[in-house]
């Protein structure tokens, strides 16, 4: 990145150092950052990120798989065929590699005085969860259904006994939650490619789940990069 836009980018910008990187799962990568511009947040379960991931202004969007007020977060980033610039970042990435990032947005989060917590998506919507269920007390009444690639892409997730996991191509996500019938009067939290997550809400609307009760996150849709 062009050393002159570093005032410009400093005033709208956190800057971040990779402190560790590893895989978590066959496909997903964690990345921890850590820097004294990240102490502090208000950080809320299921936000997200913008990351600058090239040396010019081309940014990705995250959701934030954990956070220390100390002054670190991870994220987890999926790799995947024909892998655009926020994969190939997450490839390279390597500690003492310094990051600018935006600051946690987004109101997709955890509503934690839900009687209820249904959660429906797929890998790129496992991160956000991961941290929304890590919020709740082990109290909660939780349940959902979360569609990957293969057994081998599935995150640790708080309450992950709770959470049905399904390899795409065998039940379809809607008809996985049709068939798991979660009674309305909770918080649904519905996210991933763009029309599964329409056809799971509309299967929660029929059966009979206030539309303000459903919060939805579209994160991605064939043949586009992103809708970040």
């Amino acid at each position: 990145m062009p050393a002159l836009l570093d005032p410009v980018l400093d005033l709208l910008t956190l800057r971040a150092t990779v402190t560790e990187a590893e895989p978590v799962a066959a496909r997903m990568r964690r990345l921890r950052l850590e820097g004294h511009a990240l102490a502090g947040l208000d950080v809320r379960p299921g936000q997200q990120v913008r990351v600058h991931v090239t040396s010019g202004l081309t940014r990705r969007t995250y959701s934030v798989w954990r956070y220390d007020p100390e002054g670190a977060l991870e994220l987890c980033v999926l790799d995947h065929p024909g892998a655009g610039p926020g994969a190939l970042w997450a490839r390279a990435a390597a500690v003492g590699d310094e990051v600018r990032l935006s600051k946690p947005e987004g109101s997709f989060t955890v509503r934690p005085d839900a009687t209820h917590h249904v959660f429906a998506g797929d890998e790129t919507a496992a991160v956000a969860f991961g941290a929304m269920l890590a919020a709740l007390p082990a109290t909660a009444r939780v349940s959902g259904r979360v569609e990957t690639g293969s057994a081998a892409d599935r995150l640790p997730l708080a309450h992950g006994e709770r959470i049905g996991w399904l390899v795409r191509g065998t039940t379809a996500l809607p008809d996985a939650v049709r068939e798991m019938a979660p009674e309305p009067g909770g918080v649904a939290y519905v996210a991933g490619e763009a029309r599964t997550v329409q056809r799971v809400r509309q299967v929660l609307r029929e059966a009979g789940w206030d539309r303000r009760s459903v919060l939805t996150k579209p994160f991605w849709a064939p043949g586009k990069r992103g809708l970040e």
